[in-house]
């Protein structure tokens, strides 16, 4: 099985991809393959609601995500929310997510924002019908630095999450629906 982690953040200073590059180590762990996407790397247009979808880095993301076995989005929360850049990345990919595990990890200033994660969520259940890790890891300035992630209890939680992850992604790898029709 190959999963995908997105940094979603546009920050060279991002603690959010700390914890990224963390889930991915962890993934790669487990003896299952991983790609990791840093989109800083993939300059995006802002979604128009049309053209933009055709856009080529568009277009190699939702590849990319089409072809995993689930996703986790590392993502910066800014006033309260996800950052646009995650919300730009599913109006640009849209339908990729389609039928999706997806987990979902944030850095933040402070404790205050730690639901800042379900509007994005329940946009990914509804529109898509992905099936949302019910873990997430919502994580402080004082717990994840620029360098690494500094609270053993952050990094119980985002392994948790991730054995999560895996657990789910691989039992619904199985299920009938998404082995297709049968012979």
């Amino acid at each position: 099985m190959a999963y995908l982690v997105i940094s979603c953040s546009l920050n060279p200073q991002s603690r959010s991809r700390v914890l990224a590059r963390a889930a991915a180590a962890r993934i790669e762990a487990s003896g299952d393959g991983v790609d990791f996407v840093d989109l800083r790397k993939h300059s995006l247009p802002p979604c128009d609601g049309g053209i933009t979808a055709l856009d080529a880095n568009a277009q190699v993301l939702a590849r990319r995500i089409a072809d995993s076995d689930g996703v986790i989005v590392a993502c910066p929360v800014y006033n309260f929310n996800v950052s646009s850049s995650v919300k730009n990345l599913v109006e640009l990919t849209g339908d990729a997510w389609r039928d999706k595990v997806v987990a979902i990890v944030c850095a933040s200033g402070g404790e205050a924002s730690y639901m800042a994660h379900l509007g994005i969520a329940n946009s990914l259940m509804l529109d898509f019908r992905c099936v949302i890790v019910p873990r997430f890891v919502h994580a402080g300035e004082l717990e994840v630095t620029p360098d690494s992630i500094v609270s053993a209890e952050t990094q119980r939680r985002l392994d948790e999450t991730i054995s999560l992850f895996l657990r789910m992604a691989r039992a619904l790898s199985l299920s009938p629906e998404r082995a297709g029709p049968s012979a």
